[in-house]
């Protein structure tokens, strides 16, 4: 199996400079282009002579993989420009998990700024149709097992200090709101049920 490198047809963005966003992408392409590289590898070592060096790479992997996967549902809830929230079936689930949306931001919000690098995620356990936020450390440690991101906000580095220097982390996350497309979010909310 080979993993391909999508393509997002990110618009302009408030905050959030078309370099970040084209560097930002380069890094993408490096975790789908590990992913592949790392699965090769696994699939031409020996299991009896190479045990170590395999379970090495199968460690790096989550890694990589991860890396690629968080990168496009970051990406993907750009497209199309910003989308004003609508009352769809993931707004209603957000209210009827936190009381209110603004509720729910707040804690959302309040979580992304953690001192760190990782990702803020909002996921779907489909076993209990419930919304829960999650810290992800770096890429892979912590992610909720089973369950399906809604939206991925990353708080590495690289996605903010070229814009915002490291004390503009709280503006970057305010920025990437006012970025979003409400309707991928829908669109990724309803593809779980």
């Amino acid at each position: 199996m080979k993993y391909d490198i999508q393509t997002f047809s990110i618009p302009t963005l408030i905050g959030i400079s078309e370099k970040t966003i084209e560097e930002h992408l380069k890094l993408y392409e490096g975790y789908v282009k590990h992913t592949n590289l790392i699965l090769e590898e696994i699939a031409v070592r020996n299991p009896e002579t190479d045990a170590y060096a395999i379970a090495e790479m199968q460690r790096r992997f989550a890694f990589e993989f991860d890396g690629m996967r968080n990168h496009e549902y970051y990406f993907k809830a750009f497209e199309g420009g910003p989308q004003s929230i609508s009352d769809g079936p993931l707004m209603q689930a957000i209210a009827n998990t936190w009381g209110s949306f603004d509720a729910w931001l707040v804690r959302f919000k309040t979580m992304a700024k953690t001192r760190g690098v990782g990702w803020a995620i909002l996921y779907l356990d489909p076993q209990t149709n419930q919304l829960l936020n999650a810290w992800i450390d770096e890429q892979h440690l912590g992610h909720l097992t089973g369950c399906t991101p809604i939206l991925a906000l990353d708080m590495w580095e690289h996605s903010f200090v070229a814009d915002y220097f490291p004390s503009g982390k709280g503006q970057y996350v305010e920025d990437f709101f006012a970025n979003l497309n409400w309707n991928v979010l829908e669109e990724n909310f309803k593809a779980t049920q």
